[in-house]
C-alpha cells in the first residue's frame, strides 16, 4: 500500500490540471501515475485480506470504473493540448516505460500536493487498515 500512496503523493505535487500537459516527474514514466498508485494501493489491500475474491473484485471495479475515467480523460486531453498525441506515443498508459519522456527537470509542488487533497488517500488507507484489523481480531 505504501509504495502506491508514495505514487500518488509525488504524481499529485507534479500535475498542473487543466493548465498545462504533465509530463514531468511520474507522468515521463507513464500517462496515469495516480491510477497505478490506487491499482498498487489496491493490489495492498487485497493481498492483505488474504482473499482471491477480493483480489478479483478490486480488479474488475479498477477496469469498470477506471476504464471510462481514463478515456474521458484522454478525450480531453486530447482536445486541449494539441502536444498529447507525441505524448502519447512515448508513454504507457498505465505499465511504467523504464526510461523517461524527454529530458526534464523535477517540476515538485507540495502545495499542489495539499492542493489537491492527496492526504485524503493515506486516511483512506488507514481507515482500510482499522478494516483488517477488525477482521483479524473477530475472525481470531
Amino acid at each position: 500500500m505504501i509504495p502506491g500512496l508514495a505514487l500518488r503523493a509525488f504524481a499529485s505535487g507534479h500535475v498542473q490540471k487543466d493548465k498545462q500537459l504533465t509530463t514531468t516527474g511520474p507522468y515521463a514514466y507513464t500517462r496515469n501515475p495516480l491510477y497505478l498508485g490506487s491499482l498498487i494501493m489496491a493490489a495492498g489491500f487485497a493481498i492483505a485480506a488474504r482473499n482471491w475474491w477480493i483480489v478479483a473484485l478490486m480488479l474488475l471495479v479498477f477496469i469498470l470504473i477506471y476504464g471510462p475515467v481514463i478515456a474521458g480523460e484522454e478525450r480531453f486531453l486530447r482536445q486541449t493540448f494539441p502536444e498529447y498525441e507525441d505524448y502519447v506515443r512515448s508513454v504507457p498508459r498505465i505499465l511504467p516505460r523504464l526510461t523517461a519522456y524527454r529530458n526534464q527537470r523535477n517540476e515538485y509542488s507540495s502545495a499542489r500536493y495539499w492542493k489537491h487533497r492527496e492526504y485524503q488517500a493515506s486516511l483512506g488507507c488507514l481507515a482500510m487498515l482499522a478494516i483488517l484489523a477488525a477482521k483479524l481480531v473477530i475472525s481470531s
